[in-house]
């Protein structure tokens, strides 16, 4: 089983986490603060952290096998994802599944730094992207 980390863990990123649970695997949702118990129902580990300021995320990354951004409609600045990217390519992350405004940036990192990335569209099933990120 792996570990997958979920940025922002809303609504959205707590049923994925919740769904990854029931296939036993092990899931982290980061929040800025204000919904750390209902991360902790969807059966995930709540982690404080905040995608504008990315030095904050990085000790959520220990262990991960797959990092979900899923922003969805949250208007990150490009080069706060852009530099999530990149400090990827120095942990255990080996892949990516990306929802958001920036996907060209996603997808330039990914070839760049030879990330394997799933782009979402709106509502599309995260839950099939991480599937065939662990090739299952």
């Amino acid at each position: 089983m792996a570990r997958v980390l979920i940025v922002p863990c809303g609504c959205r990123g707590r049923e994925l986490a919740a769904a990854l649970r029931a296939d036993g695997h092990a899931v982290r949702g980061t929040t800025r603060g204000a919904h750390v118990e209902d991360i902790r129902t969807s059966g995930a580990e709540a982690y404080v952290g905040d995608p504008d300021r990315i030095a904050t995320l990085m000790d959520a990354l220990h262990g991960v096998t797959i990092a979900c951004w899923l922003a969805g409609g949250l208007e990150i600045p490009e080069g706060r994802l852009r530099m999530f990217l990149e400090k990827l390519v120095d942990t255990g992350v080996r892949g990516v599944v990306y929802e958001g405004a920036h996907a060209d940036t996603a997808r330039r990192a990914s070839e760049t730094w030879q990330i394997p990335l799933e782009v979402l569209t709106p509502g599309a099933d995260a839950k099939a992207a991480v599937d065939r990120l662990l090739g299952v």
